[in-house]
């Protein structure tokens, strides 16, 4: 069921790979809701990837570009306002990579020049990404811009590895970005913190199954989806949030608030029966 919340709409789409990729299925929403859409990624990931397919399924054009190139975002923003008929209303920011983490390296064992990559690609290529699209204006007044993120940017998870910091970094960019993007032309800029997610990077985090069955057993509503992502971007893209702007927003089932529940308490004693009445009902409070 659409609601044409995004009709009339422009928007990039940066970081989708395949089909389990977030910003892919943020994509076909967003077109779903009447938005016109250009995509963009890296070259390397449109080898690998089935950006081509998707392209063509949403008639929307496809500008390759690495992110944390200045010059090459320059040519994104410039093709997608010709190829569109002017300034974006809203762009998503779904980029995240980490050589230490594909190389298994840990925490306490990095890489320096690893490390560097890790936050040049995954958080201040959306520095650069707004510094251009600001200075060329190719994003309009009242626009709105989301980048993924995860919650240990705040809290250790083992295996997150740098892109914990990276993730930080992004976070702080939305919040120093906002003030001024927003006082000046009513852009607004946030972060969806994002349950963990099976999608090709997420697959890459050591013992992400685990993680993900730990962060469902925790969570009151359970995971979040890519596909509920998608819908919770495409409303941050819409003008039913025209005042919500600076905020790391969680997308988690609640997983952010809890500190303990009694799924994830029973993992460990394995037995259910101390918290049933004697009907047999699990009593959770």
């Amino acid at each position: 069921m659409t609601h044409n919340l995004l009709q009339g709409k422009r928007g990039i789409i940066f970081g989708a790979l395949n089909e389990q990729s977030i910003a892919w299925k943020v994509a076909v929403k967003a077109v779903e809701e009447g938005a016109v859409i250009t995509l963009s990624n890296t070259p390397m990931a449109l080898r690998m990837g089935q950006l081509d397919e998707l392209g063509r399924q949403l008639n929307a054009p496809i500008i390759p570009a690495d992110a944390t190139s200045v010059d090459d975002l320059e040519r994104v923003f410039t093709e997608s306002m010709e190829k569109l008929g002017g300034p974006v209303d809203f762009l998503l920011h779904s980029i995240g990579m980490s050589p230490n983490v594909r190389k298994r390296r840990t925490y306490d064992n990095l890489d320096y020049g690893m490390l560097s990559k890790t936050l040049d690609i995954s958080a201040v290529s959306f520095h650069k990404m707004l510094q251009v699209a600001k200075r060329l204006g190719a994003i309009a007044d009242y626009g709105s811009v989301v980048a993924l993120t995860y919650v240990a940017a705040q809290r250790t998870f083992f295996g997150y590895n740098d892109m914990a910091d990276a993730k930080s970094l992004l976070e702080s960019i939305a919040r120093s970005f906002g003030y001024i993007y927003g006082r000046e032309h009513h852009v607004r800029i946030n972060t969806i913190s994002q349950s963990p997610t099976p999608t090709t990077a997420g697959n890459g985090i050591k013992e992400m199954e685990h993680l993900m069955d730990f962060a469902n057993k925790m969570s009151p509503l359970g995971n979040a989806t890519a596909d509920e992502c998608a819908d919770y971007c495409v409303v941050m893209f819409s003008d039913l949030t025209r005042k919500v702007t600076m905020q790391n927003l969680f997308h988690d089932g609640g997983f952010s608030s809890m500190g303990m529940s009694l799924r994830a308490m029973n993992q460990y004693s394995k037995d259910m029966k101390p918290y049933e009445d004697e009907n047999g009902n699990i009593i959770y409070g």
